[in-house]
């Protein structure tokens, strides 16, 4: 590693002008080559650090949490799945299991390959039905990792779509199997205002159930945060005149109805424990920490127990709805001055009248 960081620094500092316009170029493939190679080099180590169980030996819950905090890897599920696709992995016995995707692998150890190209063709390797014989499915990864050496990542998806298309002209392959092995559903990390990307992909099931709630709680009108008087709740509980005249007053886009309606459908569904009464030992409920100074600022962040990053005023705006149990803390410590709920007995109008 000591000549590997001489290496770097050297490549650093550089004089480059003296090198001709081919130079230049050459010197620029060769280090994004080495670059392509030091990944999949590294991620031989994360591999050989999860056989040794070295995330729970050092303090960390999870592989990812370990990748993230102690290895510095920005995209740790993204950096994951690469390496189950691409690196020599170990079994529990201690025998050693060759690449899922060999030729892909071969390519991207020897630089010819970057992350994103990897990325791409996996993504296109992921959509071969389950019913494909398994020589085609070779060939296939084969033809795959050849492609993604010529072109560029948008050039892989496109002549992937047309590989899968040769496979399935049909559409008569995919089956159950492969709605299973391809449902997932992710949140994206936290942007500097806290909201965060959701994306996945759904069974036909959930696809089904999504869409009923949307037409349940989703209604123009209903469940909008942005106005007060909007009818909350299921629209079958809504009193019809006031949906109606809330619908008129409504200017969201659908999706962010969508969003609403979700957000109201868990906020009953954990309100009244039929989504769990408690997770790692405490009640399923919002546990939220806040400074005292930025309560009063009415600016910066709050943490809930699970990590989530939520702005003051939204904070704010969530504990008018809410009993609160309070706890002091002396300072920044965890030494506590007061503890005690908050029993709310007048309707939030009423508390705005009180003032």
């Amino acid at each position: 590693m000591a000549e590997l960081n001489a290496i770097l620094d050297e490549l650093q500092t550089v004089d480059l002008s003296p090198c001709t316009d081919e130079e230049l170029i050459d010197v620029a493939s060769a280090t994004e080559r080495a670059i392509a190679r030091t990944t999949y080099a590294g991620d031989r180590h994360v591999a050989e650090v999860e056989a040794r169980d070295l995330p729970r030996k050092t303090g960390y819950r999870t592989l990812t949490q370990f990748m993230n905090h102690r290895l510095r890897i920005c995209n740790p599920v993204r950096r994951r799945k690469h390496l189950n696709a691409t690196a020599t992995l170990t079994c529990l016995n201690g025998d050693r299991l060759e690449p899922e995707h060999p030729s892909l692998a071969e390519a991207f150890a020897d630089g010819s390959v970057g992350t994103a190209h990897v990325q791409a063709a996996l993504d296109v390797l992921d959509r071969i039905p389950h019913a494909v014989e398994h020589d085609v499915k070779v060939a296939a990864e084969r033809q795959m990792a050849e492609i993604a050496v010529a072109h560029t990542p948008a050039d892989i998806t496109q002549l992937g779509a047309r590989l899968l298309a040769h496979l399935d002209p049909d559409g008569t392959l995919a089956d159950d199997t492969d709605q299973k092995r391809r449902r997932g559903l992710w949140i994206g990390r936290q942007r500097a205002d806290g909201t965060a990307k959701v994306s996945g992909t759904l069974t036909p099931e959930l696809v089904a159930r999504m869409t009923m709630m949307f037409a349940v709680w989703g209604k123009p009108g209903l469940n909008n945060p942005d106005d007060p008087a909007s009818p909350s709740g299921p629209a079958g509980t809504a009193n019809p005149d006031a949906l109606a005249t809330a619908a008129d007053r409504d200017h969201r886009t659908p999706a962010q109805i969508n969003h609403d309606a979700l957000d109201a459908a868990l906020t009953a569904g954990f309100a009244d424990g039929r989504l769990g009464t408690s997770h790692r030992g405490l009640p399923v409920q919002l546990i939220i920490k806040a400074d005292l100074g930025d309560l009063i600022r009415e600016a910066g962040l709050a943490t809930t127990a699970t990590g989530t990053l939520l702005p003051i005023p939204d904070l704010i705006a969530t504990a008018g709805d809410i009993q609160p149990w309070l706890a002091i803390f002396k300072d920044h410590t965890a030494v506590p001055l007061h503890f005690g709920r908050g029993k709310r007995l007048a309707t939030r109008e009423q508390r705005f009248v009180s003032f």
